[in-house]
């Protein structure tokens, strides 16, 4: 017989929903369950019908069953494992400076782990575009998404900003996916879960929060600097992926001003958008 799943000790949806709230007061909306399809997609579908309380939003749940990641690939996680939630705001940007949110959202979480992490949090680094990594093993996923909100051009956006932080299960995630993953028992051991998850969840919501008005106030060129203190990938060779295929090969080096990714070669630094491509350290 298979040995019995372990229960995952995490407050019950209603009891973290009251607590996040109680934190999070620029929060309109704060909402915990105990599964869903997807968070991002729920929100998504909520601001498209243009109705309930003002934003921002969050909305976490102990599990996903119709979760995305990048470029759309299928994700679930185990009960509780994965710490999941979204966050919806409010932006008003010109449709070119979208696109930022994406890096945007990983360095503004990343500060907000080290935060939660306290001495020691050296090893948190995020991956362009907004992996967050413990060494060099992935911690966290975020999935940015956006959608006009309905009413006309004036509007502006809403976006969503998703993240699954893994809490527990690296080794079995490791050996399932074939690749190195990593857990917030690696970055504090012994921590308490329960309490661990609300400070993790109102740290990043509210660094998103903060982080998305300096960007419609001072662009991206605001956090060029804030993101060379996280970059994991800073003067590392890489390979760019489009679907497998290698585009081309040099060292990264920092980020342009909207947040894109510069990859120095023998024709000098060329700047790799947001979008399906991946960056892969060489061998």
């Amino acid at each position: 017989m298979p040995a019995p799943v372990c229960p995952i000790d995490l407050p019950a949806p209603e009891t973290l929903a009251r607590t996040l709230a109680q934190r999070l007061p620029a929060f309109q909306d704060v909402t915990w369950t105990g599964s869903t399809g997807s968070t991002n997609a729920d929100l998504l579908a909520r601001a498209r019908t243009g109705a309930g309380a003002g934003k921002p939003w969050l909305l976490g749940t102990h599990q996903q069953d119709a979760g995305r990641g990048r470029a759309g690939r299928p994700w679930q996680n185990r009960s509780g494992s994965t710490l999941m939630f979204s966050c919806a705001f409010d932006v008003h940007l010109p449709a070119m400076q979208l696109a930022a949110l994406s890096p945007l959202a990983g360095v503004a979480a990343c500060e907000a782990l080290r935060t939660v992490a306290g001495p020691g949090s050296h090893g948190l680094c995020m991956k362009w575009s907004n992996d967050i990594q413990w060494h060099d093993a992935k911690l966290a996923g975020i999935l940015v998404e956006t959608t006009r909100n309905p009413g006309g051009r004036d509007t502006g956006y809403t976006v969503v900003i998703g993240m699954g932080v893994n809490l527990a299960d690296a080794a079995e995630l490791s050996l399932a996916l074939g690749r190195e993953i990593a857990d917030w028992t690696q970055v504090q051991a012994g921590a308490d879960r329960a309490a661990v998850a609300a400070d993790l969840i109102c740290a990043s919501a509210a660094a998103w929060h903060e982080a998305v008005r300096t960007l419609e106030r001072d662009g991206f060129g605001a956090f060029r600097q804030r993101f060379d203190q996280v970059d994991a990938l800073a003067g590392r060779k890489v390979n760019v992926l489009d679907k497998g295929a290698i585009l081309l090969s040099g060292t990264a080096c920092g980020v342009d001003e909207q947040g894109r990714l510069l990859v120095q070669t023998p024709e000098g630094a060329t700047p790799i958008s947001v979008g399906e491509i991946s960056i892969r350290r060489q061998a």
